[in-house]
């Protein structure tokens, strides 16, 4: 009876752990994640759910859904039964837009905000910050910080001088925001960012007062999907809000 010498049925033994390897991250790839879910299945399909190639949605009338896969997302509205992958091919000027949200160290050249004069440039209203780690101060719930010492404020309408009052712990202080600009450095000098402390903002054009809570992050992800999966650890809904509406812009802007 013959047998294969020993290093042939090592080098079979690797390859067939080779082809398992791919085999399976061809699976989790395959994979997708809920992003967004609203609607009444909404429990069902809750944020953070991950999904096999498999699954199947079954939405009905007002269910709305966005999937990740692949650092792309896919939106299913209802009603109508869809599988969990799809292919999705984002525009590529759009997934700049994505780029530039993730990019680390945002810096005043990360300029956008409401053109003076131009009435068919987007509204203050629409308008969002174009960086993960800017402050829009519109937003309150808790805010993932990437660097405390360079945590900037940022205001969707240059137009016009305004203060924001910003209070915590019974200490308090005034942010000046001059004509022509819409960052502001954090006041870290007399409120230094506190994690799992509140700080209220008032003023600057704000209808009523928002609340904003600081969470740490040990490193900032280099990828969407990191980048999605820490925002939802964190709790940091505002900012995973507008990361999953530039993702989702990419996609519609597609063709």
């Amino acid at each position: 009876m013959f047998f294969p010498d020993l290093p042939m049925r090592r080098l079979g033994l690797t390859a067939a752990a080779a082809v398992m390897a791919v085999a399976m991250v061809g699976t989790a790839a395959a994979q997708s994640m809920v992003v967004r879910s609203t609607g009444p299945s909404a429990g069902k399909y809750p944020t953070g759910a991950k999904l096999k190639s498999t699954d199947k949605l079954n939405l009905v009338a007002g269910d709305k859904v966005v999937l990740m896969q692949a650092g792309k997302t896919r939106t299913l509205s209802g009603p109508g039964t869809f599988g969990a992958t799809g292919t999705v091919q984002a525009s590529q000027s759009l997934g700049g837009n994505v780029a530039r949200m993730l990019a680390k160290g945002p810096t005043m050249r990360s300029r956008g905000g409401f053109t003076r004069g131009d009435p068919a440039a987007p509204q203050p209203a629409d308008m969002r910050a174009p960086n993960l780690w800017l402050l829009d101060y519109r937003e309150g719930g808790t805010f993932c910080v990437a660097d405390p010492a360079t945590l900037m404020l940022w205001r969707p309408n240059m137009v016009g001088d305004t203060a924001l009052e910003i209070e915590s712990a019974g200490k308090k202080t005034m942010v000046a925001i001059v004509d022509g600009a819409n960052f502001r450095k954090w006041p870290v000098d007399v409120l230094p960012v506190q994690y799992g402390t509140d700080y209220r903002l008032s003023g600057g054009g704000l209808a009523q007062p928002v609340t904003v809570r600081f969470a740490a992050m040990d490193t900032i992800p280099d990828t969407v999907e990191g980048s999605i999966d820490m925002l939802m650890a964190k709790g940091c809904s505002p900012q995973l809000d507008r990361l999953v509406d530039t993702m989702s812009e990419a996609e519609a802007g597609q063709g």
